[in-house]
């Protein structure tokens, strides 16, 4: 482990050592949130939480992450400072009553969010596919994704927020069998609806989040990730639920905005982050076992209307033959 000057370690400690930044530091531990989220669960307002995030971040313990008109915070992903908040956070009773109601009442925050997210793609179910469409030429990514995935055939093909089973019906053909799955029953219905107006025998959709699937280990050779990762609180776990289900030397692939700065996409579109980045998405294939592959960047529209998309694969490494004995 790095070295660590007596002055940090004192820093650091002072920083962690006030109730409210202890309560920040173990509601952090459960994922990335927001400055507003973090001023909900606590019950403070947000320039009071904010003196309590500058400790937190100028010690270090913090990563502070600006994102439009937006701040996000999380914990720092290895290194002295998270080995030390890490510590302190395994050395809290589970059962403390202050911890519990935080962790209950981010629940509730988060089941907010949810419920106001399914009620936009409940409104939009229908109209889902124009509304992708007239960010970029939907033609050029779909034909992107096909050849990122390779020529197949594919034995089972996830998709993961598979929305109107646009991608079930793409990859329908290389495979033989494609399932999707998505939180919206009313997507599900659509893509149902889709699905069998394609006579795409092979596909099926069933209800499932892409953090937590419903797949056992090892059972798909390719998933793909299209226009979701922007929805999800933490886009690393549905990478890690990837990883889970390929099979050694399975594919992902996954589409989606590159970072850009139409903050309205929050309000009228329930994104959760306004883009992905080629760093956040190298890290989170990285953390997941992934290895990340060749990439395909499309730029905006020439009218300025429209966002960047980035296509990225990833690949679990094959099991290694153990070499003969000389």
């Amino acid at each position: 482990m790095e070295s660590l000057g007596l002055p940090t370690l004192v820093q650091q400690l002072r920083a962690a050592g006030e109730l409210t930044r202890a309560r920040i530091l173990a509601l952090l531990a459960r994922g990335e949130l927001s400055v507003g989220e973090l001023a909900q669960v606590l019950g403070q307002s947000q320039p009071r939480l904010s003196r309590h995030m500058k400790f937190l971040t100028t010690a270090g313990l913090v990563d502070r992450l600006p994102e439009g008109a937006w701040v996000f915070y999380r914990l720092p992903f290895d290194g002295q400072a998270r080995t030390l908040v890490d510590t302190l956070i395994a050395s809290l009773d589970a059962d403390d009553a202050t911890v519990r109601r935080d962790v209950d009442r981010l629940h509730e925050v988060r089941a907010t969010r949810t419920a106001s997210a399914q009620d936009y793609f409940s409104r939009i179910a229908g109209d889902w596919d124009a509304i992708r469409a007239l960010h970029y030429s939907e033609t050029d990514i779909e034909d992107a994704i096909l050849a990122a995935a390779g020529p197949g055939p594919f034995d089972l093909v996830l998709d993961f927020g598979t929305g109107t089973g646009r991608m079930l019906t793409l990859f329908a053909p290389r495979a033989q069998r494609v399932e999707g799955i998505d939180l919206s029953h009313q997507m599900l219905t659509v893509a149902r609806s889709n699905l069998l107006a394609a006579g795409a025998a092979n596909a099926s959709v069933r209800h499932g989040d892409a953090s937590a699937t419903p797949y056992p280990d090892a059972c798909a050779s390719l998933v793909i990730i299209h226009q979701v990762l922007h929805f999800l609180d933490d886009p690393g776990r549905a990478l890690s639920e990837a990883a889970r289900v390929l099979k050694p030397g399975g594919r992902l692939v996954v589409a989606d905005f590159a970072p850009h700065t139409l903050e309205h996409f929050r309000n009228e579109h329930a994104h959760r982050h306004l883009g992905v980045s080629e760093e956040d998405f190298s890290r989170w294939a990285t953390a997941a076992k992934l290895a990340p592959g060749p990439v395909r960047r499309f730029s905006a529209p020439a009218h300025g209307k429209g966002v960047a998309v980035t296509i990225w694969t990833a690949e679990r490494e094959p099991v290694r033959k153990a070499g003969r004995a000389a």
